[in-house]
This record gives C-alpha cells, structure tokens and sequence, in this order.
C-alpha cells in the first residue's frame, strides 16, 4: 500500500512542474507573440509614414524656390512626363511620316532619343524652364498681362489653323529694300567657311521685300479642327499626359510672348542696328597672309581679294588662301560667325580701310589670318530673325536678373526623376543590315 502512495505522489510532482513548464512557456509565447505584433506594428506604421510621405506629403514638397513661389515636386516631375511624351510622340510620328523606316528616324533623331535615356539632364533641364517661367508669370502678372481661357483656346486653334470663322493673323508688310552692291568682279569659288555665304546679288538694283512672306495658312472647320485635336490630345493622355496641363504648357507661351513684347518696349529696344559689309580675304598660314598684305600694298585691296577669288580651287596647290564678301552682318552676327576680332576690326575701320593682318585662334593648334577691307557702315532694320535673338537675349538677361539671390534648389527632386512614359525598344534596337548580293548572282 505505501509503495502505491509513492507512485502517486511522484505522479502528482510530476504533472505540477508539468503545468508549471507549460505556463512558462506558456508566457513566453506571449511574449514572444507580444514582440513581433509589437514589430509588426512598427513596421506596418513605418511603410504607413512612407506610403502617406510619398503620396501625399513628398509630392507637394519643393524642388525648387523662386522669389517665394514653390515649385512642387509633383508639378515638376508631371513636367518631366509631359517633355519625354512630347519627344515619344515626335518620334513616333516621325516613325509613321517614314513608313516605318527606324533607320531614318534614327538618323535624325538620334538627339531626341539620346535626351530620353538622359533622365537626369532632361529632369534639370524640364526645372530650369520651370524656373524661367515663374519668373515670366510673375513679371506678366505684374505688369497687368494676363492670359484667359479664351486665349488659350485661341492659341491652340491657331497651331491646327482654325480661327474661329475668322482669318489667321496677316504676316507683315514686306519692306521694299535695295540689295547690297556686288563685289567688283566676283566668281563663286572658293568661300570661307566661318562666314554665312550671301548670294550672289544681280548687277541692277530691283526693290525687293526684306523677307519672303510665308504662305498663308488656309483655315480648318470646326469639325476638322475637333477631329485633329482630339487626336492629337489620344496621343498625349495614352502616355499620361493630361489635356489640363497641356493647357498650362500653351499658357505659359502666351506669357512668354506677351512679356517679350513688353520687355521690348519697356527697354526701350530698337529695331535697327549698325550694320556692316566688309570683304574678307582669309588664309591658313601666316606667310600667305604677310604674302597677300605686301600685294595689297604694290596694288590695291580689291585686285588681291578679286585675283584670289577667281582662282578655281586647287587642293593639290596647298594655297589655303580664300576670299569673301559678308553683307550688312551685325557686330554679334559677324563675331559668331568669324570671331571677335574680325567683327572689332569691321566696326572700327573707315570705309575703304584695309585692317592690318587679324589672327584668330580657332582651336588649340589651328590658327587663321585675315585682311579685311570694310565697303559700308549703316543703321539698317534687323531681320525677323535678328530681331528675334534680340528679344530672347533681352528676356534672358531680365530673368537672370530676376533670378540673382531669388533662387533656392532644395534638391528633393534627386533620385525621383520619372522615367515614363517609355520609348518603344523599336527606335533603339539595331538596324538589320542588308543583305549583300553576290558577285554574278542572277
């Protein structure tokens, strides 16, 4: 009987450590549980804060600053998709225009499809036309320039050529001009090369209009004009692009035309500029030129600068020697085209004046020399597109102005450049050569 108290005893001992055990671990389970909803928790609160950071919070930080004026970082990179579906959809009607042939578009253009695998520089360059803009806006808006919906609407119908019943704006009057006096005895040979060739001119003097008038355009229907823009705007929204921010893009142009025309009358701009014609005789070698400056000084200028014209070009000769007429060029024109130097000579020199021997450094081992002789000096009117470069010059510098000590880059937008819409693989896969016949095949 004792020895079966015993066992029960033991078994009693046994099945208490048993519960005693099964509760410790018991609360190390909860514990354990405990932890990792704690984890959890933090975790799911963690990919919380960033879901709402990159939804809602990062999206309306700036990227940029100008004069108090936010750039957000959603504006921008909506603008970065809207530059590369631009260049998608160029590319892509290029791609139809030559019956897809990838080759040509390939051919010209390369740049376009290099810009869209350059995130980043079309991502910075997408923000400094963003700045560029603000600063217009706010420059049009302070001097009372505004831009309706009508406008819009109006500028939009004008790039599909529909005018509302009405007729596209007249180009202007073509003023009649006389053409620049030929050189004395000029035959089209040899021509410098950093000089714009002028044509020819006919030896009697015709009135002609200074630009040729652009044919007019020949409005569209309503119906057509619908038809062709909601097409165009398919192509847009297929690759993200809504009709409201293309509205924006064609707003902020109207701005931009709009503050120039008033830059250019509130900087009291003119259009006309001093403007010269001068011959050019230029040369490779300094000892042709020295050669050419000791003829000019036994004869006259004009005998050298027509001798070496006429002289049909010889490569195997080694004369590098090469003359030119340049025809009422600006002070910039003519230092863009054959430096500085050159352009200081033909603005300074008396009308007749030979220049002594001018030598420009055109790369680090090549350098050229030219004897110039000016043939006239004179206020003329600029050209359309002179007049142009003086505007887009004139605005650039007002928004630089505008731009010193306004300026503050915060530098969210790194990492977060969009990289869609994505160009068709087709524009960058290689061309298929084409097969070679063989000699005498039939």
């Amino acid at each position: 009987m004792a020895k079966k108290q015993d066992t029960s005893n033991d078994a009693q001992r046994q099945s208490r450590k048993e519960v005693l055990l099964a509760r410790k671990q018991a609360q190390q389970t909860r514990q354990i549980r405990l932890g990792i909803a704690i984890v959890g928790g933090l975790l799911l609160l963690i990919l919380g804060a960033a879901v709402v950071n990159e939804l809602f919070l990062a999206p309306n930080r700036p990227v940029a600053i100008v004069n108090d004026e936010e750039i957000s970082l959603k504006d921008w990179q909506d603008r970065v998709r809207f530059e590369r579906a631009q260049r998608i959809i160029l590319l892509e009607n290029q791609l139809d225009a030559f019956a897809g042939n990838v080759g040509i578009v390939q051919q010209f253009a390369g740049q376009t499809i290099s810009e869209l695998f350059q995130t980043e520089q079309l991502g910075q360059a997408a923000l400094n036309q963003m700045i560029d803009e603000v600063v217009i806006r706010q420059a049009a808006e302070a001097r009372g320039i505004t831009v309706t919906d009508a406008d819009v609407d109006a500028e939009i119908g004008a790039t599909f050529n529909f005018f509302d019943g009405g007729l596209p704006t007249p180009f202007p009057t073509a003023t009649a001009t006389v053409p620049p006096t030929p050189s004395i005895t000029p035959l089209p040979t040899a021509v410098i090369t950093d000089v714009v060739p002028t044509n020819t001119p006919s030896p009697t003097a015709t009135l002609l209009p200074t630009n040729t008038p652009a044919p007019t355009a020949t409005p569209v229907s309503s119906e057509a004009f619908q038809e062709e823009f909601s097409t165009f705007m398919d192509q847009f929204e297929e690759l993200g692009v809504s009709e409201e921010q293309y509205r924006e893009i064609v707003r902020t142009q109207i701005y931009r035309e709009r503050l120039l025309e008033a830059l250019f009358v509130e900087d009291e701009l003119s259009d006309q500029a001093e403007k010269a014609s001068f011959y050019v005789m230029q040369f490779g070698t300094e000892a042709e030129a020295n050669e050419a400056q000791a003829l000019v000084a036994e004869s006259d200028y004009l005998s050298v600068w027509n001798e070496i014209r006429s002289v049909v070009p010889d490569p195997e000769s080694g004369s590098t020697a090469a003359a030119t007429e340049v025809l009422w060029q600006t002070q910039d024109a003519v230092a863009n085209n054959v430096g500085a130097e050159v352009a200081d000579a033909a603005f300074s020199l008396s009308i007749g004046e030979t220049s002594d021997i001018i030598s420009r450094t055109v790369a680090a081992d090549t350098t050229q020399y030219y004897l110039i002789q000016v043939s006239g000096r004179e206020e003329r009117p600029l050209s359309s597109s002179e007049l142009q470069t003086l505007e887009l010059e004139n605005l650039a510098t007002f928004i630089d102005e505008q731009l010193t000590g306004n300026l503050t880059f915060t530098e969210y937008d790194r990492g977060r450049t969009p990289t869609n819409p994505i160009l068709d693989p087709i524009f960058t896969s290689p061309l298929t050569p084409t097969p070679t016949t063989a000699a005498g095949g039939g």
